[in-house]
């Protein structure tokens, strides 16, 4: 922590995790907390956090891995149960980390990948926030636009400029004229990582896997988990509806949710004081050392 009182994020190291690589950063001091980004094109866990990083440093020691797929850790995805395959990864990064429980907060694909992990395994978890998860009423409703222009961002001509700032515009946020330019830029320039163009994380699946894989909301094991849930969702979602909060609240016993008004996808970025705040007081209601 720097003069100012600001808590910035220092180097970051390479984990070993099965036979993967898992980039992590770490910072911060306080009980521990598992921040997972979202599955758009170029994502990584530093960038997508970036409004929320500091000021949740100051109360939690934070573990920001980038997921596999994803930033620079190790690519590719088990498209026939991308939940699971993502949440034995984290499982396995905490073991490597010697973290027995913590609390994890989901964005998106991170957020479906959170769910998933507290479901596995509960003991693991001890509160949650997840911000618009995904896998959430899958197989009750069509995708989204916003959701068919992530998964086909590699197909056809593959990725262009003008393909990703017309998702990032118009698709995660509100008010896409709010976007600075410098950030589509440098996430444009991530989501051209040879790697990933090669095998896409995220892409529409030729043979759909079996529904209750990706529709978390049929796994019946909702109705038990017992970790407290904090549930943050835009109304203005076009990427996962925001019905997915009722629905959610609906099947978990411990559960909260709040709407955010002229909100899009992007909660932690576009309501970024009210996220840190609503964060920090759900997780600060825990006895986690």
């Amino acid at each position: 922590m720097g003069t100012s009182g600001v808590v910035e994020p220092q180097g970051g190291r390479t984990v070993r995790v099965g036979a993967r690589e898992l980039f992590v950063v770490e910072f911060g001091e306080g009980p521990p907390l598992v921040m997972l980004h979202g599955g758009g094109p170029g994502a990584s866990g530093l960038s997508n956090f970036s409004r929320n990083l500091p000021a949740l440093a100051r109360r939690f020691r934070l573990i920001v891995p980038d997921l596999p797929g994803y930033g620079r850790s190790t690519k590719g995805l088990d498209r026939k149960d991308p939940f699971g395959d993502l949440a034995g990864a984290i499982l396995g990064l905490l073991d490597a980390l010697g973290v027995a429980r913590a609390h994890v907060l989901g964005n998106s694909l991170g957020g479906a990948c959170a769910l998933r992990l507290a479901l596995e395994a509960p003991a693991r978890v001890d509160r949650l926030v997840l911000l618009g998860p995904g896998g959430i009423d899958t197989s009750r409703r069509p995708p989204t636009q916003g959701l068919l222009h992530l998964l086909d961002y590699y197909s056809g001509e593959g990725p262009t400029r003008a393909k990703f700032e017309q998702f990032l515009r118009d698709d995660l946020v509100f008010d896409g004229a709010a976007v600075p330019d410098e950030l589509i830029a440098a996430r444009y320039a991530a989501s051209l990582d040879p790697e990933v163009v090669a095998n896409p994380p995220l892409v529409r699946p030729k043979d759909l896997p079996d529904p209750g894989v990706l529709d978390l909301t049929l796994d019946p094991r909702l109705g038990g988990l017992e970790a407290p849930t904090l549930i943050l969702w835009g109304v203005e979602d076009r990427v996962n509806p925001p019905s997915g909060g009722p629905s959610l609240q609906a099947r978990m016993p411990n559960c909260d949710l709040t709407l955010f008004s002229r909100t899009g996808h992007w909660v932690q970025w576009e309501r970024s004081a009210e996220f840190n705040a609503a964060t920090i007081a759900h997780l600060s209601l825990s006895t986690l050392a």
